[in-house]
């Protein structure tokens, strides 16, 4: 950052990338003919922000001074490279031009985005590029966040979002909305990554707050827009309802203290009432395919909590019977992991702790600190307080959020009294 770049210019520019990264990435990727030079791109215009901002005044809307900077640096970089016109990928649209910036800073954007999201969810890449692609470039995450999100290596995902984009470029899949026969194949991995941003947003993979709400709200929105361009698609309709149902919670996460509240002990008055509702109704549309999607299945389990009047009021067989289907529609070690906890409040802590104890072997939740924390829980409800005591330090240890660490300390204290 430039020296002379004020705490409050550094601050907007800041809030700029959070809110303005997708839309400016995705108009600047019209014009700037592969996506590593529309990164450098839009890169280059929020370093220009930090040097500019602060001596001319930061602009009234700061996404559209991002944008026309961009694009301005995209066409530079053409024609420095004239001699390469010809080569360029199918994403360049060589008939616009800058002629009315403003208006092309502030005109479709979410239809630039979809696009984006469909080019990178093309079939022609593997499923978890297409994931892990698009949540860098749509939501600029971190390749780190990235990769806790898919509890893999760092270095995987590093080599999964650098092949995708050769991928893209070397066959030169179009920067487009599919065809209506096409969008069945390419929506399930479209599905994934808008479920994968708001989950990422929802519970923050490290740092200081619980949530980044700018990516929830970003996968809520998301998810709107595709019930928009696919009225009709139930597993649309599903995602949804899921996000709905698990956002309609989000106030109660939180004490005045900004502490992490547990499902359990939340004051359900302050669930979002109105959200609720509308996610009911959009599960009933999805249930209504047989058999039901994963995320029909998974806002089915969200709906049970929501119309719960209290923790104990709560029919775990039902969510139990829910998470067995779900095995069978989207067998994974997270789902059994809360398949695992719901046995435990469905039949008893004993069952849910054996079950939790026969994933440790899984690979993939060898790392995950959600195991480790549901074992300590349950174990500490069976009054084991020497065993839960070391499960949930190997879960403080495993855990990069804070939030989530200090109510991972406030459980051990509360053992050790």
């Amino acid at each position: 950052m430039p020296a002379a770049a004020s705490s409050e210019v550094a601050a907007a520019v800041a809030d700029a990338h959070r809110r303005e990264w997708a839309f400016v990435l995705a108009a600047t990727l019209r014009v700037a003919g592969d996506i590593d030079k529309g990164e450098e791109a839009v890169q280059d215009a929020y370093a220009s922000a930090l040097a500019t901002w602060g001596p001319r005044g930061i602009p009234k809307n700061p996404g559209a001074w991002l944008t026309v900077t961009a694009r301005r640096r995209a066409l530079d970089m053409h024609r420095r490279a004239a001699t390469e016109q010809r080569a360029l990928p199918r994403l360049y649209e060589p008939e616009e031009s800058l002629a009315d910036e403003q208006a092309m800073a502030t005109e479709d954007i979410p239809d630039d985005r979809l696009r984006l999201i469909f080019t990178c969810c093309h079939p022609a890449l593997a499923p978890d590029a297409r994931v892990a692609l698009t949540l860098r470039l749509l939501c600029g995450l971190s390749t780190a966040d990235i990769a806790r999100a898919f509890l893999v290596p760092e270095a995987t995902i590093a080599a999964r979002i650098t092949r995708a984009k050769k991928k893209i470029a070397a066959a030169g899949i179009p920067y487009s909305v599919p065809a209506a026969s096409e969008l069945h194949e390419r929506i399930d991995g479209v599905l994934s990554v808008v479920y994968l941003v708001y989950t990422t947003g929802h519970t923050a993979p490290s740092g200081a707050d619980l949530m980044r709400r700018d990516l929830a709200e970003r996968g809520l929105e998301l998810a709107g827009m595709l019930r928009v361009l696919l009225p009709q698609d139930r597993d649309v309709a599903g995602l949804l309802a899921l996000v709905l149902l698990t956002d309609a919670r989000r106030d109660a996460r939180l004490d005045r203290n900004r502490e992490l509240v547990l499902l359990e002990d939340q004051d359900r008055s302050a669930w979002d009432r109105a959200a609720i509702g509308e996610g009911v109704a959009l599960l009933r549309e999805a249930l209504n395919s047989r058999p039901p999607g994963r995320f029909a299945l998974m806002a089915a389990i969200a709906a049970v909590h929501d119309e719960s009047g209290s923790w104990s009021e709560t029919d775990w067989q039902e969510i139990l019977g829910l998470y067995d289907l779900l095995m069978e529609t989207w067998p994974s070690p997270v789902v059994q992991l809360n398949r695992a906890i719901a046995l435990g409040f469905a039949v008893g802590p004993a069952e849910g702790l054996a079950e939790l104890d026969a994933l440790g072997a899984e690979p993939q939740l060898a790392r995950y600190p959600y195991l480790a924390a549901a074992r300590a829980d349950f174990l500490a409800r069976l009054g084991r307080a020497g065993e839960a005591r070391v499960a949930f330090e190997e879960a403080l240890i495993l855990t990069d959020n804070d939030a989530e660490r200090n109510y991972l300390r406030a459980r051990l204290a509360r053992l050790a009294g």
